[in-house]
């Protein structure tokens, strides 16, 4: 149930833009708690054109195809956080978003089971070469054959990226019958009878069929380039399900004309396409067994929903109390309520003396902190105070002139 407890800004003078045909969930759960000024636009935007949307805007809702730059944030005079609807966050400016003391958050785990549930689904298909099997019916060839077909059970899946969609995966597969060996940077505890191998060429030259789930970081671009296909056990099967400068396609395509991996599924690519209906290419079309999709793998109605009401949560939580469990920018603080105050947000850089400066300032004017809160990262500083309802304002306009401070804000 949403907490309706008023701000100290008027909630109809919040404005709210959500992009992308974001779930009406979101939209829902925000009128829901009393805030009548939500937009939802149904594609991404470009560069220029956020930057006319974002000037009065306070709450700004993403998925993966708007690009948050340094320039749109600076255009962003009134926004005070940004929910990426999706997994990741790469699409913002993370470093110029904790420049401008702006709170980012996003849904890490909300389509895990969506992704989870198509890659096996996936693999089922590739492994009995359906693909082939359904083209050539649609040509009106009956193509009834086991030759090349197989079943999952016995043979061997390897994991690249043991997180949260990996383990999933993991657990899955095994319930298949399938072996899982994985590869991580990081040690993980294995799920099941999963194995961990030490380097990413055991795993690929030992699975029969290679699954990836890994961030899009400098580390991992290119991460499945020419050189380590040939490394791929001979007739193998590769999904990507991760991120599109993971795997080279060009080479991808080539080990497929030439026999070297017998097929692929893909659903992310270096380049995409803003929206539905513009035309896409990629290496990999028309080429045999092949599964191509547009970027759906965390796309069904369970994960839009799940995702929703996730970041909608985490958005309404920091307007409303100043919460930041969840954040990329901003650090993470979670906030009890303090009756009987006011409570002011102040987000800084992080250097010697701010926290000093603003308590001896406060003091000075015999204002009351009945509450502090500090975190910090390596870049700023966030300080909640709860101060005396009679003084807040005064306190307000004194936080606001303490060196390094990027915003202040008057909670409630």
């Amino acid at each position: 149930m949403v907490d309706k407890k008023s701000t100290s800004y008027p909630k109809e003078k919040i404005n709210i833009l959500f992009l992308e045909n974001i779930s009406d969930t979101a939209v829902k759960f925000f009128k829901d708690a009393g805030y009548a000024s939500v937009r939802k636009l149904g594609g991404a935007l470009s560069e220029e054109q956020l930057m006319n949307e974002v000037k009065d805007v306070h709450l700004l809702g993403i998925r993966s195809k708007s690009q948050i730059t340094p320039k749109v944030l600076e255009a962003a005079k009134k926004l005070q956080a940004i929910g990426c609807f999706c997994i990741g966050v790469n699409q913002v400016d993370l470093k110029s978003a904790k420049n401008h003391g702006v709170t980012v958050f996003n849904a890490p785990y909300s389509n895990t089971r969506s992704v989870a549930e198509l890659v096996i689904g996936l693999a089922v298909m590739l492994i009995r070469r359906i693909p082939d099997k359904s083209k050539a019916a649609h040509d009106g060839i009956w193509l009834k054959e086991a030759k090349g077909s197989y079943e999952l059970r016995g043979k061997t899946l390897g994991i690249i990226g043991y997180g949260n969609i990996g383990t999933q995966v993991s657990i899955l597969a095994e319930a298949m019958g399938m072996k899982v060996i994985f590869y991580d940077t990081v040690t993980k505890l294995p799920l099941g009878n999963a194995v961990a191998k030490k380097t990413l060429k055991e795993v690929v030259s030992q699975a029969d069929i290679i699954t990836l789930h890994v961030p899009e970081t400098a580390q991992t671009k290119n991460m499945i380039n020419k050189n380590v296909i040939k490394q791929f056990k001979k007739g193998s099967i590769l999904l990507n399900y991760a991120r599109g400068e993971v795997v080279d396609l060009e080479g991808l395509a080539k080990a497929i004309q030439e026999g070297l991996i017998s097929g692929a599924a893909v659903d992310v690519y270096p380049w995409e396409p803003e929206k539905n209906g513009d035309k896409f290419q990629t290496p990999l079309q028309h080429l045999p067994n092949v599964i191509l999709t547009p970027h759906i793998g965390g796309s069904t109605e369970e994960a839009q929903e799940n995702i929703g009401v996730d970041v909608s949560n985490k958005l309404f939580q920091y307007l409303e109390t100043g919460m930041t469990i969840g954040s990329h920018t901003v650090p993470p603080l979670s906030l009890p309520h303090q009756e009987g105050t006011h409570r002011i947000l102040h987000i800084h850089k992080n250097v010697p003396g701010v926290l000093s400066e603003i308590n001896t300032t406060l003091s000075k004017h015999n204002i009351n902190v009945l509450g502090q809160y500090l975190k910090t990262n390596e870049e700023i500083g966030y300080v909640v105070l709860d101060v005396d309802k009679k003084l807040s304002k005064q306190a307000l306009e004194l936080l606001k002139a303490v060196k390094q401070t990027i915003k202040t804000r008057l909670l409630y």
